[in-house]
């Protein structure tokens, strides 16, 4: 997305410019710009200089900040907008992508997004951001709303394990890629965190600090993300001769009221747990503050460890330890592989499946039960 800004380029620079105009060019001035080639007569640059500039390219051919500026000045000032949409429709592009998370309240697709839409403008496109309010029918819906706007691509979050709406729209020639939650029955492209290695840490983090019973609060069930992370916790457990007990697998969302209700109910146990993996941040946020009710403090009366780095995680009163997801290497990822699909560099049809490792970041809110 191209922001025009207005007031950063001083009036004797611009002016002049229009100085050294001949008469028959300074007439133009009293219309409206509609073209680029206009704007290079108005201005004094070439058609190159200002189509760069134009299209946010001018950290890319080294354009100084000076000349940006007064180009950029000349346009608003002469209500200048480039139509991206109908030069896109003249080379059968629009450059735009379409971006379609479960929340976007939630802190990691929020970051997600963020990235997303930097990186695609690093390469010229803008972004369609949209919620389906992790709902299957309203990301159906959203997939045909983007198609009608004849987006070029599309990086999706998928709801769920349904995918054969997904898999029919990817059959209409627009390219797609997965992040977060891959569909396994598809040849749909997908770059995710591997899910599975980050619970397998987490859990074995835990252990290593002498916690048995071990409570773990899970998302959505069915979703990828959490089913790799319940194996691996399961798997852990196993591995060190700690029995599964299916009733300290708690919840149904990865939502904040989820991991407070749920933690409220694992503290109320008469043999509770010493220790709770919080399968999401939100879920975490609940677990916090159903401790805090409670009375009880994190690491000296009960563990905490989330699945999900946050920027306050190591600033809470007692830091909590968390499994970092590379946020900023799926996104960036995504969105080259998705440039590749529509390039044609890549084919469409080509499966590519990449599964980034996080990372366990160890914290204070893990006491350690041998002391």
């Amino acid at each position: 997305m191209l922001f025009i800004c207005t007031n950063v380029c001083s009036k004797s620079n611009y002016f002049g410019y229009l100085f050294r105009l001949n008469q028959k060019q300074r007439r133009l001035i009293s219309n409206n710009v509609k073209n680029i080639r206009d704007l290079a007569v108005l201005t004094g640059f070439s058609v190159s200089t200002v189509s760069r500039v134009i299209n946010g390219k001018s950290e890319q051919f080294r354009i100084s900040a000076k000349t940006s500026e007064i180009i950029l000045k000349a346009a608003a000032d002469h209500n200048y907008y480039p139509n991206r949409i109908a030069r896109g429709l003249r080379l059968e592009k629009t450059e735009t992508i379409g971006l379609i998370v479960p929340d976007i309240a939630n802190q990691f697709f929020s970051s997600v997004a963020k990235t997303i839409e930097l990186e695609s403008r690093k390469n010229g496109y803008s972004i369609f951001l949209c919620d389906s309010l992790d709902d299957i029918s309203t990301e159906s819906e959203l997939l045909n709303l983007l198609a009608g706007r004849k987006v070029d691509g599309i990086i999706l979050a998928p709801v769920g394990t349904h995918s054969d709406h997904v898999t029919e729209f990817a059959k209409n020639g627009i390219p797609v890629v997965i992040i977060d939650r891959y569909l396994p029955d598809t040849s749909i492209p997908y770059i995710t965190t591997d899910n599975y290695f980050g619970a397998c840490k987490a859990t074995e983090h835990i252990i290593s600090m002498g916690h048995r019973i071990i409570a773990c609060i899970q998302g959505k069930t069915g979703i990828s993300a959490n089913t790799d992370r319940i194996s691996g916790y399961k798997d852990t457990l196993r591995q060190n001769n700690i029995p599964v007990d299916n009733s300290l697998i708690v919840g149904d969302d990865f939502g904040e009221e989820n991991g407070y209700l749920q933690t409220k109910m694992l503290l109320s146990k008469a043999n509770p747990p010493t220790a709770i993996f919080a399968l999401s941040n939100l879920i975490s946020l609940g677990a916090m503050r159903a401790i805090a009710e409670k009375g009880l403090s994190i690491s000296d009366d009960i563990s905490l460890v989330s699945f999900d780095d946050q920027p306050y995680s190591g600033l809470l009163a007692s830091p909590m330890t968390t499994v970092e997801q590379e946020k900023d290497k799926i996104a960036g990822r995504a969105v080259n592989l998705l440039l590749e699909m529509i390039s044609g560099k890549k084919d469409i049809k080509e499966i590519e499946r990449t599964m980034i490792r996080p990372r366990l970041i160890v914290r204070n809110s893990v006491k350690n039960l041998y002391n």
